[in-house]
């Protein structure tokens, strides 16, 4: 029998960030909605967001940061249906909302070194997880031939250097060795209705390299900061196993060794900053990522079918602004917001990718506890824009047994994060 086609190949899912990234590598950016981003380089973050900016800090240091997502997300059922062979009519497919699929809180930590060699030259080292998301929704979810449970998480370790040619231009690097680990479950139908549900469980890992480059532009009280992110080409080799097919259906059970390719995607960041060494300072972004790239998923199951389930996303952006005032000597108050939009459309969207268009509204501070430790708190709370899926997918594809799962629904959704973290000063 030919291999299962189903929605848990989007090997993908959405967290707070556009498609499955994830935004919140640093509390200092978070209260300022990101707008820092690669212009900055007051911490040591900015490895991440451009490490031409370590060239700027005053002295080697090491920023550890922690960040608790409370996200709130629902599904709405509006005529999900299968339609299978030998009835003239599409069965409406019945059972509870899921329930809230996020765990509570979504922990993001993440950290970053950085270390003066000479008057000139900077290494840094950042760990952080740019991409993730854990989804899993209560049993007899009506979605259930859509999705149960997607778990995506990445590490990505970023040796990385900075050099100021001069005191206006400054360059830097890094490389991303990302490793990511993933596993997805749904439901199966099987032909009886009776006979209850089977099962699809996939999982994989992989470990692979890409590359980061960053410039910084120092104009008086101007900062010019740009940043590329090159994607990362993995290959997730694991297991794809479907069980609890009866029947007729019973020869596609299976448990066996499978592959699936899988680009993290480019991006690029540009950020401005007016006001070094003033009071009070003004700071905007602008990313791009090019989610575009990521048409289809195909996963190649040993001594089975390929199968190719569709994804078409398109390319997304993100505008960010933000104020920053130094109320004393030892504390800073910074407020921001964010449009960020959603790679994601309508027919292809799925129950694994609650994700819709976001606003945030940010706001945090900055104690100095003494000349060598600061302390970093901020808030955000994320809008999230109510979505319709209208997917329809093919369960075993090529055989006579073919049928079609729709997904109609509803989601909606909105988060609060809380960020947090310690800054020491060597």
């Amino acid at each position: 029998m030919a291999a299962v086609s189903a929605g848990v190949l989007a090997w993908t899912g959405a967290a707070e960030a556009s498609g499955f990234s994830l935004k919140e590598q640093s509390a200092k950016e978070t209260g300022r909605a990101f707008a820092g981003g690669a212009a900055a380089a007051d911490d040591a973050s900015i490895i991440f967001y451009n490490p031409a900016g370590m060239t700027k800090l005053e002295r080697s240091q090491v920023s550890l940061n922690s960040h608790f997502l409370f996200v709130d997300s629902a599904q709405q059922n509006d005529g999900t249906t299968l339609t299978v062979p030998g009835r003239p009519t599409a069965i409406p497919v019945t059972g509870n909302n899921g329930g809230n699929p996020f765990d509570q809180p979504v922990i993001v930590p993440t950290g970053y070194a950085a270390f003066r060699a000479s008057d000139r030259l900077w290494f840094g080292l950042g760990i952080s997880a740019p991409f993730g998301l854990k989804v899993e929704y209560d049993q007899g979810f009506f979605g259930r031939y859509d999705s149960l449970k997607s778990e995506v998480k990445t590490v990505n370790i970023q040796p990385s250097f900075g050099y100021a040619l001069n005191d206006n231009v400054s360059i830097g690097g890094g490389v991303d060795i990302q490793q990511i680990d993933v596993k997805l479950r749904n439901a199966l139908p099987n032909l009886v209705p009776s006979a209850g549900d089977g099962e699809l469980n996939i999982s994989g890992d992989d470990l692979s390299v890409g590359w980061n480059a960053g410039v910084l532009l120092s104009f008086g009280k101007a900062r010019l900061g740009a940043h590329y992110r090159s994607k990362v080409s993995h290959r997730l080799d694991g297991t794809y196993q479907v069980s609890g097919l009866i029947g007729p259906l019973a020869g596609a059970n299976t448990r066996t060794f499978a592959t699936a390719p899988l680009d993290i995607p480019e991006s690029v960041t540009v950020s401005a900053m007016y006001g070094v060494g003033d009071r009070v300072r003004l700071m905007a972004t602008g990313q791009w990522f090019n989610w575009s790239r990521f048409e289809a998923i195909t996963v190649q199951p040993l001594g089975r079918p390929a199968v190719v389930n569709e994804q078409n996303y398109k390319d997304s952006w993100s505008g960010h602004g933000a104020v920053e005032f130094d109320a004393t000597d030892r504390l800073t108050l910074r407020a921001g917001g964010l449009y960020d939009t959603t790679p994601t459309q309508d027919a292809f969207r799925t129950t694994r990718v609650p994700d819709g268009d976001r606003i945030w509204a940010t706001a945090g501070a900055t104690w100095k506890l003494n000349d060598r430790l600061d302390v970093n708190v901020s808030y955000a709370h994320v809008f999230v824009s109510e979505e319709k899926l209208n997917r329809t997918d093919t369960l075993f594809a090529g055989t006579a047994a073919a049928t079609q799962a729709r997904i109609v629904s509803t989601n909606t959704g909105n988060a609060d994060v809380i960020g947090t973290s310690l800054t020491i000063k060597l």
